[in-house]
């Protein structure tokens, strides 16, 4: 495959962590896709699609399983 960003020819199957804002939370969706090894453009599966489109419902609905692994701060 090549990139129709930069036409490099290095595209990979990669585990990428999407992230998905929900009001001042930032969620990590962990998804395997195409990556662009030149450019870092990102092609997403019809399977991926439904992974973040499912995780996006059970996050807006209140049902999604989360759990914390740190939290972001901000300096005033």
């Amino acid at each position: 495959m090549k990139c129709v960003i930069c036409h490099g020819e290095d595209v990979q199957l990669k585990d990428v962590a999407e992230e998905l804002k929900i009001n001042s939370d930032v969620v990590l969706i962990p998804v395997r896709v195409l990556v662009c090894q030149s450019c870092g453009e990102r092609y997403y599966s019809r399977q991926a699609m439904q992974i973040l489109e499912k995780a996006e419902i059970e996050l807006k609905g209140g049902t999604a399983k989360l759990r914390e692994i740190g939290k972001v701060l901000t300096y005033q």
